[in-house]
């Protein structure tokens, strides 16, 4: 009696062991079946992204992601769809591809340039600085990051590099709105928006006009010692400026008209020297 029930038992051991090798089997081949398709979806990705077709490309990225999810491909094809959309300029794809990678993979080794391509997708969105300013500040911060975070890569010095650019933009903004404030005569609004230059873009090639803007919007409501001190800094840092020359007319009324008389006095010269020079032909 305990024998036969020492074989039963003995027997449906080994139909348990024999199913359980079955599955196992079985699952190792859906998972090479899976990462096969996988590794397929990924190479026509490639291959479409050559041909130009960036979009269809994009999908099959994505497709090679969603097959395999804990393969080392997924982070890769994750990438490959975002360039994809940023190679034919589809920046709204491209961004949100970006915005997942660095929020599902945030230790992936390529993070760094996910990053940089994320911020290059809205510094090529800026047209010029009188359009909006969201692109110019998103681009702005994300290189910064860039800079920060990876200071020893390529990608922060193209990044510091565009950085000095997207200054240079918003320094030119507020130039713009300054003038337009100033044509409208309204003195402290403009005088707001040239500080800002002088305080926030003091390295831009703006600086010198802010400065110059000061000292004009100063004396013009009677803040005189003000409009010094701007005249002053303006001489200190740019005497050759033109920005200077034109500071210093408003503070000496004479220095202009004396210009002038010189002006006039030359040209006389030259005018009588090229009579005499035609005489020697006659």
């Amino acid at each position: 009696m305990y024998r036969i029930k020492f074989i039963l038992i003995f027997l449906l051991f080994v139909f348990f062991v024999s199913c359980s090798k079955k599955n196992v089997e079985k699952s190792i081949i859906k998972e090479k079946d899976i990462e096969l398709q996988m590794i397929e979806a990924y190479q026509e990705g490639l291959k479409e992204l050559k041909r130009g077709d960036v979009l269809y490309a994009a999908k099959k990225f994505n497709e090679a992601e969603v097959l395999f999810p804990q393969s080392e491909y997924a982070p890769k094809a994750a990438l490959m769809a975002a360039y994809s959309y940023y190679s034919q300029n589809y920046y709204g794809d491209a961004i949100a591809e970006l915005e997942r990678f660095i929020k599902i993979y945030p230790n992936h080794e390529n993070i760094d340039y996910a990053e940089y391509l994320l911020g290059l997708c809205f510094y090529e969105q800026i047209v010029d600085e009188k359009k909006d300013l969201k692109s110019i500040i998103d681009s702005k911060k994300i290189f910064l990051n860039v800079v920060k975070n990876y200071p020893q890569t390529d990608f922060a010095i193209d990044a510091e590099f565009k950085l000095d650019l997207i200054e240079d933009i918003l320094a030119a903004k507020e130039i713009y709105l300054g003038r337009y404030y100033l044509d409208k005569k309204k003195w402290i609004a403009a005088i707001n928006r040239f500080r800002t230059v002088t305080d926030k873009h003091d390295t831009t090639i703006y600086v010198e006009e802010a400065l110059h803007r000061l000292v004009e919007l100063h004396y013009i409501i009677g803040l005189e010692d003000e409009a010094k001190k701007y005249a002053n800094t303006l001489g200190y840092n740019y005497r050759s400026s033109e920005w200077y020359e034109k500071s210093y007319i408003i503070f000496d009324k004479m220095y202009e008209k004396n210009k002038n008389v010189k002006s006039t006095s030359k040209d006389k010269l030259k005018t009588s020297i090229l009579k005499k020079f035609k005489s020697l032909f006659n």
